[in-house]
């Protein structure tokens, strides 16, 4: 026993802990599959695409996400289909990371000069060579730092999923603190166990950002 907490309750924490990084996970890869293309349409030159992208982003941005966790799990069950929490929350953290990505990335191949495209169309190189031999090259590398950076959202908003019942860190920490009444001692050490989670992807961050603009000054 650890403050008045048992070893069997400590994994239970750490259990509920490991289910935070695998829903982070889901979230970052259904948000780069989802979010690719939503920055591609966002700087297109086909104006009902971009605004497509924009409205989808202001749509998602402008929702709370313990909502958008309601939508996908009480909406679509009325719909007749009856979704596990980790289904659900996945979708919910893929719509969340989707909108927010695809904002960054757009960010980061507009950050792309006018003049790499108007080089490659020189070359006659069709619209779908310059975006994926020319523009996503150069734009991936700016968008790495701002994109580990955004990691640290999804690994702290997975803590939302909560409302829908979702076992994860908050919920296990809940469900431990319910049988010892020591709310300090839980919630403290979730704290803790968030941190050791996002302080690595934010550091990483950070000297990612540092290393590209040593690159861009040289």
């Amino acid at each position: 026993m650890i403050l008045g907490v048992t070893y069997s309750q400590w994994f239970f924490i750490l259990q509920g802990a490991g289910w935070t990084l695998i829903l982070s996970l889901l979230g970052f890869v259904g948000g780069t599959v989802v979010g690719l293309p939503v920055a591609v349409f966002r700087t297109s030159r086909n104006l009902p695409l971009r605004v497509l992208a924009a409205g989808y982003v202001k749509l998602i941005q402008g929702i709370p996400l313990p909502v958008v966790m309601f939508l996908c799990y009480f909406g679509i069950s009325i719909a007749g289909y009856d979704l596990p929490a980790l289904v659900a929350a996945g979708i919910a953290m893929t719509l969340y990371s989707s909108a927010f990505l695809g904002e960054i990335w757009g960010g980061c191949i507009e950050a792309i000069p006018k003049t790499q495209w108007e080089a490659s169309e020189s070359l006659a190189l069709s619209k779908l060579q310059i975006l994926t031999s020319v523009i996503l090259p150069q734009a991936l590398r700016v968008a790495i730092p701002p994109t580990v950076g955004f990691l640290v959202q999804i690994v702290k908003n997975t803590s939302y999923a909560v409302v829908i019942g979702f076992f994860d860190l908050t919920y296990s920490s809940r469900v431990i603190n319910n049988s010892t009444f020591k709310p300090f001692v839980i919630f403290t050490a979730a704290a803790l166990i968030y941190f050791a989670m996002c302080y690595p992807l934010s550091i990483l961050s950070y000297r990612l950002e540092r290393r590209l603009k040593r690159h861009s000054r040289s």
